[in-house]
């Protein structure tokens, strides 16, 4: 996963295997894990079911796993611009075969809709929106900051599938709260992806994705970044102001504003790092807090209902995001 690439190419199953898991990237695992893990955790709450049940723990393996198995397709619709911002992953250069990796991925998606449809039939629909999402975000990237909020729904998707795979759909199935969280986590993915663009922003531009970054320049997108870092809170509090999401006494819960500050802090922290490094290696190293942004996040949602499991996560996340991404050592891969 890390150093230098080399000039032989592995073959066989066993490298293809550590290709195909490699180009997962799974410290972006948790985005889509905790982004589920809101709709599971919330179905407990309102139904008064076991948290890790059998049923949830392998709903959750899914939602940990489906942003690899997704990926793959990324990479896949990415290769023009990839070559010039990451020549070193798998896929670019060909130790991971493209054809058969997209065939795997097709392959694991259509089980999940299988196993998905026997838990809930309804929880099918965010995973067949979302995959049309996935391939929307590679055309939508080039339409400005419409691709991050594909990119932002895409994710949501994970959190109503997570909800819907848990058990039956209550009744009501959409009230003010829950569209409020469903909003609150396409802003934080839409915004997590709008830095992860200024690595990307020399193979974007030669690709002519037209990105808000590329559009405006490093300079203007810089200020955007540090303005938008707020933006998750603003829409929390106008929520809690507008009655949408039930203040009660969330906002004096001690679990619940601990992982609230840190998740502002490290939202902030995150837009002052693209701010200074908007290129160069550490914009790549950057991403690490960044993820951890905008985990962090969704897992402060969580706390609003469930303050002991929020910490737990919260501690997890940070702790194994770092781990797996300090496996990644090439920022060109």
């Amino acid at each position: 996963m890390s150093g230098t690439k080399s000039a032989t190419k592995r073959t066989g199953p066993a490298a293809f295997a550590l290709a195909y898991i490699s180009s997962m990237r799974l410290y972006y695992a948790f985005v889509t894990g905790i982004a589920g893990w809101i709709g599971v955790s919330f179905y407990s709450y309102i139904s008064a079911t076991p948290e890790l049940s059998v049923r949830n723990i392998g709903i959750l393996a899914i939602l940990f796993l489906s942003w690899g198995i997704n990926q793959i397709i990324n990479d896949y619709l990415g290769l023009p611009e990839d070559r010039i911002n990451a020549p070193n992953r798998p896929m670019v250069t060909g130790e991971l075969n493209a054809a058969l990796a997209v065939r795997l991925s097709a392959v694991l998606m259509a089980g999940v809709v299988v196993l998905s449809w026997f838990l809930n039939p309804w929880s099918v629909i965010p995973i067949l929106l979302g995959v049309l999402l996935n391939v929307l975000y590679e055309y939508a990237k080039a339409w400005s900051l419409t691709g991050n909020l594909i990119f932002g729904l895409s994710i949501a998707m994970c959190t109503i599938y997570g909800f819907l795979a848990a058990g039956p759909v209550p009744s009501p199935a959409f009230t003010t709260n829950r569209v409020s969280v469903f909003i609150l986590v396409t802003v934080m993915n839409g915004l997590m992806t709008y830095f992860t663009y200024f690595k990307d922003y020399t193979g974007d531009k030669a690709a002519g994705k037209n990105t808000f970054i590329v559009r405006h320049g490093l300079r203007t997108a810089r200020v955007a970044g540090v303005l938008g870092a707020f933006l998750p809170t603003i829409l929390f509090l106008l929520f809690v102001w507008t009655g949408w999401i039930p203040s009660g006494d969330i906002l004096y819960a001690q679990n619940f504003v601990f992982c609230g500050v840190m998740t502002v802090f490290l939202q902030f922290w995150t837009a002052v790092l693209y701010y200074m490094h908007p290129q160069g290696r550490r914009t790549y190293f950057s991403l690490v807090t960044n993820i951890r942004a905008c985990v962090a996040g969704q897992v402060t949602l969580i706390a609003i209902f469930n303050g002991t499991l929020a910490l737990y996560l919260f501690a997890a996340s940070y702790v194994f995001v770092g781990f797996l991404f300090d496996l990644y050592k090439d920022a060109r891969s």
